[in-house]
Formats: structure tokens, sequence, C-alpha cells
């Protein structure tokens, strides 16, 4: 829910929302929830409620430069490792995304989904799971606002920049060239900052 930008920044959430949204019962999610608090995802309240933190806008440059950094490290390792099957894979969520971005009134819930399921398909076959656990631990603390440039009324849903960063990213895989790759990465990632910083889902300067 948090990856996949379900939440909202300052959403409150509570335990058996959480647990009737997952279809389980309450002690994994308590325990889930405990975890995420501690690793800051989640923000603890007064009452023992906790909510999604509202990210300042320097917090969310200094993620962006870390991801950067690991994301882009990673698609260069997944230029030289990916197989054919993983390559096959991205190539189909990257042609599903596309359709959808082009289609009229485009699902932005299928293309937060297919952003998102995309990204680690080609992060997957850097064949690095430290490297994996690190950017999902990252995407778990940005996932609430990543996503808002591909909601409604957002220039990134006419003007389709990350269908095009993303084909780059998907062509250099195919071609094995790690710096392009990694160029087409970064391009996707800064893209999408320009204009989430210009909107008005973070706070601060």
């Amino acid at each position: 829910m948090l990856i996949s930008g379900q939440l909202q920044p300052g959403e409150r959430l509570t335990l058996d929302g959480v647990a009737k949204a997952l279809g389980t019962s309450h002690m994994p999610v308590r325990e889930a929830m405990r975890q995420l608090a501690a690793e800051r995802v989640l923000e603890a309240l007064p009452n023992r409620a906790l909510r999604v933190p509202v990210m300042t806008r320097a917090r969310f440059r200094e993620l962006l430069s870390v991801r950067k950094m690991l994301e882009g490290r990673a698609v260069e390792q997944a230029a030289v490792l990916i197989d054919e099957a993983q390559l096959r894979h991205a190539e189909g969520l990257n042609a599903d995304f596309r359709a959808v971005i082009h289609s009229t009134g485009p699902d932005v819930a299928a293309l937060i989904r297919l952003n998102q399921q995309l990204h680690f398909a080609v992060y997957a076959a850097c064949g690095n799971q430290v490297v994996l656990e690190l950017i999902e631990s990252l995407w778990l603390q940005v996932g609430p606002v990543i996503n808002l440039d591909l909601r409604s009324g957002s220039r990134r849903l006419s003007d389709a920049p990350a269908a095009r960063c993303h084909d780059r990213l998907v062509a250099a895989l195919r071609q094995r060239d790690p710096v392009a790759a990694r160029c087409a990465l970064e391009d996707d990632l800064d893209s999408a900052a320009q204009v989430i910083l210009a909107g008005d889902g973070l706070v601060g300067p």
C-alpha cells in the first residue's frame, strides 16, 4: 500500500482499516505497523495511532539523491545480468504501461501499479538482494508521494515522459548498455521529481 502509492501523505491509519484492506488478521498487521514506525516509514501519534508522514521537500530531495545512486546502480547491473525471460517480462510491462498512459482517460491506479512492477522487475535482474532490500526501503518512504505526478491532471499523463523514459530503459537493457540504462532511469526519476517538487504534496521550501 505504501510502495504502490495507495496511501496519501498525512493519512491516518488504523489497525482495523489496514487489516480489512489487506484481508488479514490484526496480529501480522500490528507487527508490520510497529516495524514500519520503528523505521520511520510511519509516524506514531500521541494516541497510539499511526499516520503516513507528511514529507518535506528537503527530505524528498535527499531520498531522490539516494534513489538515483542505488537504483541507477541496479539498472547498470541489470543491463549486464538480465536474462531473456526477465527482459521479455520487462518489455511486456512496459508495453502495458504505454497502452494505458496513451488511452483515453487513463486508469491512474493501473499506471501506478505498472510503474512499480516495471521498476522492480528491472531491479530484480541486478542479482543483488541487499540492493533490492535497500531500494524497497526507499520506496516505502517515498511511495505516498512518488506517484503524485501520475494522478489526474498531471502533465506527465498528457506529455508521457515516463513512457519515453521507460522505452529508453528497456531498449538499453535489450542492447546491454549500462550507461544508457542508468541515464534513462535517472531521467525518469528527475522528471517525476520536478513535477512533485512543484506541486502541493510536499511541505517546506
